[in-house]
């Protein structure tokens, strides 16, 4: 793939969700996209640009490859979007075991839900 000039395809520190805060405000926000196999919960995050978790579960991968690869093919995608997409807090989740898809449907399944997310999200009312 050819990079577009002007157009950063990094996966940094301040793209991603580290702390279990973080994650907790984006579950709490009870906002999601379900597909095949994964499910993305989001919230408006008031930030330039999007942040991305991803959860990956043993009870539905249970080999560590699988579950890697899966975070891998996640992050790629949401790297390659990332400018298009609104500015929130995301957290990809596997919700159904992926023993039968291939590496094409799972990345299908990926780029089709982050295309789906809502442009104009409303900021989330901060509350004590």
């Amino acid at each position: 793939m050819t990079s577009l000039p002007g157009v950063d395809l990094s996966f940094r520190d301040a793209h991603r969700l580290r702390k279990t805060d973080e994650y907790s405000s984006v579950f709490a926000f009870r906002r999601a996209l379900k597909g095949r196999w994964f499910i993305v919960h989001y919230r408006p995050n008031g930030l330039d640009s999007a942040r991305l978790g991803v959860v990956v579960a043993k009870k539905l991968a249970r080999r560590a490859s699988l579950r890697n690869l899966l975070k891998r093919i996640v992050r790629e995608n949401f790297r390659k979007m990332r400018a298009g997409l609104p500015a929130c807090d995301l957290i990809v989740r596997l919700h159904a075991k992926a023993d039968d898809a291939t590496r094409a449907m799972l990345n299908e399944d990926v780029s089709r839900l982050l295309a789906r997310l809502p442009r104009a999200t409303q900021q989330p009312e901060s509350g004590g």
